[in-house]
């Protein structure tokens, strides 16, 4: 197939940008004649929390992309379409996760569907998103409508699509896994080095974008808890903070665990994420609301077990008592009570290799195959 992707690419950063860089390859490498229509800009400064919206990382993955979209210059929505026009694609694949493109990618879809013969397709990280902005349904509602075919990631996506779209041409595919930041293997103990780590001593990593809904200030308010059972242990938290970083730190000192973890309040740039997992014995991610999650698709690729909580599509990848443990949300009690119990009975052995074999359901195999079911 000719596939045009409209989707970020680098020297944009994130999550995104790196699914898409490996979709498009794995295309490519099948067969496919692929090419992205990246982003000019995602998001105008004045919205955007972080330091910068572009990629720092010395090691990139090579993609085909031209820069044309940008959510706030209608224009290039234009621009973006008079692209697909002249390419003539088969099909066009937007990468989608919250409203705030809904006017642009409406534009696109709009006129590809009556100018062109090219299909359309939406691979869906979320329906709603996690911070409701105000219309956000009617414009989801109206855009869905635009779209021929749909990839959901989870059932919690798939029932906010239906809800909205109930006749959507939709396939499920579970969210690959990113096994892309391994150029020059660490063992555990090399990446301990990097933090000044004791081999030995227990390690909880949370990592990702500190954004509200991602619950650190649940897994902070555990860690006094933690310590009782396990005075040696040391939390790694890594990741951009997206809002009040002052309100963290003053929760931090008023609970007395500054010496208790690593404050890494920056955007972790590719070549350090292995060292962040081969250092960590298990991942915590005690998430408020969610879809899916990239981060445990990252855990997995390290071989590491995941705790995380009862929200979203969460459950549906971690395993309670096999890969991992899933709680309730918000709940640090028991937060911290499933950490204790993870290093106390020693269940790392037993979820490692029930993750070796769990992730062999998440390669990026049958995303290919759903994609080309809908040519």
């Amino acid at each position: 197939m000719k596939i045009y992707f409209v989707a970020p690419a680098y020297p944009l950063r994130g999550g995104i940008v790196h699914y898409v860089a490996i979709l498009h390859n794995l295309l490519k490498a099948r067969g496919h004649d692929s090419k992205i229509l990246s982003f000019t800009v995602q998001y105008p400064k004045f919205l955007f929390p972080g330091k910068t919206q572009e990629e720092a990382s010395k090691e990139n993955l090579p993609v085909d992309a031209e820069p044309v979209f940008s959510s706030i210059n209608p224009l290039s929505w234009f621009a973006t379409f008079w692209k697909i026009k002249h390419y003539q694609p088969d099909m066009v694949i937007f990468k989608y996760w919250m409203p705030f493109f809904a006017p642009g990618f409406g534009t696109v879809c709009l006129l590809t569907r009556w100018f062109t013969k090219t299909k359309i397709l939406f691979i869906c990280d979320n329906i709603i998103s996690h911070e409701s902005l105000p219309g956000e349904t009617l414009l989801t509602r109206m855009l869905l409508r635009l779209v021929d075919f749909f990839i959901v990631q989870s059932d919690a996506v798939k029932a906010d699509l239906l809800r909205l779209h109930k006749n959507a041409v939709y396939r499920e595919v579970a969210h690959p896994i990113y096994d892309v930041f391994e150029s020059q293997p660490l063992t555990p103990d090399e990446a301990r080095e990097q933090f000044n780590l004791k081999p030995g001593i227990p390690v909880v990593l949370f990592f990702g974008f500190i954004k509200p809904y991602k619950g650190l200030h649940v897994l902070i308010d555990a860690i006094p808890q933690v310590r009782a059972e396990l005075p040696d242990v040391q939390f790694l938290i890594a990741g951009e903070f997206y809002g009040d970083r002052e309100a963290y730190l003053e929760q931090i000192q008023n609970l007395n665990a500054g010496d208790a973890l690593q404050l890494h309040d920056d955007y972790i740039p590719n070549e350090q994420v292995q060292a962040f997992f081969r250092a960590a014995d298990v991942v915590v991610l005690p998430y408020i609301s969610a879809t899916q999650s990239g981060i445990i698709q990252i855990a997995y690729s390290f071989d590491k077990p995941v705790i995380t909580t009862r929200v979203g599509g969460l459950p549906e990848v971690v395993l309670d008592g096999k890969t991992g443990f899933v709680v309730p949300p918000q709940d640090s009690v028991a937060l911290a009570k499933a950490i204790i119990r993870f290093f106390q009975e020693n269940h790392a052995p037993n979820f490692i290799e029930n993750v070796r074999e769990e992730k062999k359901k998440y390669s990026w195999q049958p995303l290919i195959e759903a994609i080309e079911t809908f040519s």
